[in-house]
């Protein structure tokens, strides 16, 4: 493939993002639904789109506080739910730990599952990007994104509870992530760590504070370690 000059990589990320905006928007609003019910004030609710910008931690502390569960428990929880981005970082930096720090800084803030996982596929397939093209492709896939998540979050705060429930905007959660995780999944390893987390997380769904999932996590996360070693072996 040719190279790419920033604009043109920018302008590539700003058009990979945006299919994106038709569930994570409503997630955001959801989101916006879910604070205001848990007790938040607006600036709360802003606050904690702003601050932690991580849609699946940002609900599963949500829940935790509207079980009155500890403090260290629901910060406890958003992390464990945030682990991914450790593992997202250390992916990434093969490509763009040449940027500035600064820079550097404010990707790991707007670094988001779809962020990540257009990035790291666009990298993949173009690998010889100069660093600058890369960032600029990372930097169009949030233009739209991050800040309309901030922008929605506020409008489901104001006006989420006149949204009828027969909307069910509860479904931009598992179709935002499906649609993230399935074109990715493309090798033993990554198949056999969904297949784990999957049923782990339906036979531990009764597991209090939400430890069932962090139990599914932290064992999809073994498996697909496993099996990448086991794949890497019979390979040598």
């Amino acid at each position: 493939m040719p190279a790419s000059t920033p604009k043109s990589a920018y302008l590539r990320g700003l058009r990979d993002g945006t299919p994106f905006l038709l569930v994570l928007l409503p997630f955001a609003l959801l989101f916006g639904v879910v604070a205001t019910e848990a007790g938040l004030r607006m600036s709360q609710t802003i606050g904690f789109s702003l601050l932690v910008i991580a849609g699946a931690a940002q609900f599963a502390a949500v829940q935790l506080m509207t079980e009155n569960a500890p403090v260290l428990v629901v910060a406890g929880t958003a992390l464990a739910v945030n682990m991914r981005m450790a593992m997202y970082s250390a992916s990434l930096a093969p490509h763009i730990g040449k940027a500035p720090l600064g820079i550097r800084a404010v990707i790991a803030y707007f670094l988001v599952d779809q962020s990540y996982a257009l990035s790291i596929m666009e990298y993949e397939k173009r690998p010889d990007e100069s660093t600058a093209a890369k960032i600029a492709y990372f930097f169009g896939t949030i233009s739209l994104m991050c800040p309309l998540w901030y922008v929605f979050t506020v409008i489901g705060a104001l006006i989420g509870t006149k949204i009828p429930p027969e909307y069910a905007l509860d479904f931009a959660v598992p179709i935002t992530f499906l649609a993230m995780i399935a074109p990715m999944l493309k090798t033993p390893a990554h198949i056999a760590a969904s297949i784990t987390a999957v049923v782990l997380s339906l036979l531990l769904i009764d597991v209090p504070l939400n430890g069932g999932m962090i139990l599914a996590a932290l064992a999809a996360m073994a498996m697909g370690a496993y099996i990448e070693l086991r794949t890497e072996r019979s390979q040598s």
